[in-house]
C-alpha cells in the first residue's frame, strides 16, 4: 500500500503520535524518558517548532506542535532518529524502535485544540488499569505524573521553558487564575468524559476538526495526489526557506576560516563539520539525512551524533557556545 501523503504547510498545527515497534515499550527507565524529552526540546529549537504539550506513555508518545516553517517531517525525523540512535546504543540493540511512520493529523483551532490538550493530558489515567480505578486515585495519578506537560500547565511543578502554554491557557474557560482554570477543565474530563471527541481523535487520519475543515483538507490532499507529486511529504502552499544551503555553508566556513571542502572531508577533529551541520539544520530547515548528503556523511544518525556532541561541548566551553550561536543565528 502506498504511503499516505503528509499534508504540511507553514503555520500548521499537528497532533503527532508515534508508537513502539509491534506496540512494544519505547522506554526502559526514566533516563530514557528524560532523553526523549530533552531531544524534543533540542529539535524544537533547531527547527523553530512551537511545542504546545507532550505526553509519554510506555509504548507511545503524543505531541501537539505548530510548525511556522512547515517542517514537521524534518522536526520529527530529528526527534525519532536521534532518540532511536541513543536507545539502541544504550541498550545494545539494533533496528527499528518505532512502528512505521509517525502520525500527524492537522488540528483545527481554538475549541479543538483545547479539547485535544485535555485528551492528551488525560492519557496516563485513561489506560488500563488506571481507567478502572476510583476517581480520587486517578486524580492523584494525573497530578503526580512526571512525563507530560500537565504539571507545568496546572502549576503543580516546574514549567518547561520550551513548552508554549499561554495560547491554550488563554482559551480555557472559567474564572480565576489561568492554571487553576486549566486544571479544572482537564480534571473535569475525568468526571464527564468527552467520549464523542475520543472517537473523533481515533478516526482522524488527515485532520481533526469540524466537517468543513476535514473536507477542505481532504480536497487539497486529493488535489496534490492528482498533480502527481511523488514526495512523501507535500505542501499545501509554498514553504519559505529563508536561506539556501550554499549561502549558509559559505558564510559559516568564512567564520570558521576554512573553505567549504574542508567541512566535507573526514577528519578526526570534526568540530567544523559539526558546526556547519547544526547551522544547516537551524537556518535551512534541512533534515539530518539531507545534511549528511551535503557534508559527505554516511547517514542522518552520523549527523545527529555530531550535533549532539557540539551542543554538549557548547554547554561547558564558552568559545564553542559563541561559535554555535554566531553560525546558527537565522538571518532575517
Amino acid at each position: 500500500m502506498a504511503r499516505r501523503l503528509r499534508v504540511r504547510f507553514a503555520g500548521a498545527i499537528y497532533h503527532v503520535t508515534f508508537r513502539g515497534n509491534a506496540r512494544q515499550g519505547i522506554f526502559a527507565d526514566d533516563r530514557d524518558r528524560e532523553r526523549l524529552t530533552a531531544r524534543v526540546a533540542e529539535s524544537a529549537e533547531d527547527f523553530g517548532v512551537r511545542v504546545y504539550l507532550y505526553c509519554w506513555m510506555n509504548n507511545h508518545g503524543h505531541l501537539l506542535v505548530e510548525t511556522p516553517a512547515g517542517n514537521v517531517s524534518a522536526f520529527m525525523g530529528s526527534v525519532l532518529t536521534g532518540y532511536t540512535v541513543y536507545y539502541n546504543l544504550r541498550h545494545g540493540r539494533s533496528g527499528h524502535l518505532m512502528q512505521g511512520r509517525f502520525k500527524s493529523p492537522l488540528v483545527a483551532g481554538d475549541d479543538y485544540l483545547l479539547r485535544l490538550s485535555r485528551y492528551i493530558h488525560l492519557n496516563p489515567v485513561q489506560v488500563k488499569p488506571w481507567s478502572q480505578k476510583p476517581l480520587e486515585e486517578r486524580v492523584i495519578r494525573l497530578r503526580g505524573y512526571r512525563w507530560s506537560s500537565y504539571r507545568g500547565y496546572a502549576g503543580l511543578g516546574p514549567a518547561e521553558e520550551w513548552v508554549c502554554r499561554e495560547p491554550l491557557l488563554v482559551l480555557t474557560p472559567g474564572r480565576g487564575e489561568a492554571q487553576q482554570r486549566y486544571s479544572r477543565y482537564v480534571e473535569g474530563g475525568l468526571r464527564q468524559p468527552d467520549e464523542e471527541f475520543v472517537r473523533e481523535v481515533a478516526d482522524a487520519t488527515l485532520a481533526l476538526g469540524p466537517e468543513s475543515f476535514r473536507q477542505d483538507v481532504m480536497r487539497q490532499h486529493e488535489d496534490l495526489i492528482k498533480r502527481g507529486r511523488k514526495r512523501e511529504d507535500v505542501s499545501l502552499r509554498h514553504i519559505r526557506v529563508s536561506e539556501s544551503a550554499d549561502y549558509v555553508l559559505t558564510e559559516v566556513c568564512a567564520q570558521l576560516g576554512v573553505d567549504v571542502g574542508e567541512v566535507q572531508r573526514r577528519r578526526r577533529d570534526s568540530t567544523n563539520r559539526a558546526v556547519a551541520a547544526l547551522a544547516l539544520v537551524r537556518r535551512c530547515g534541512m533534515t539530518e539525512r539531507e545534511v549528511a548528503t551535503r557534508l559527505g556523511l554516511g547517514s542522518g544518525a552520523a549527523v545527529s551524533y555530531l550535533i549532539r556532541r557540539i551542543k554538549e561541548r557548547a554547554r561547558t566551553d564558552a568559545a564553542t557556545a559563541r561559535l554555535v550561536e554566531q553560525t546558527g543565528r537565522r538571518r532575517e
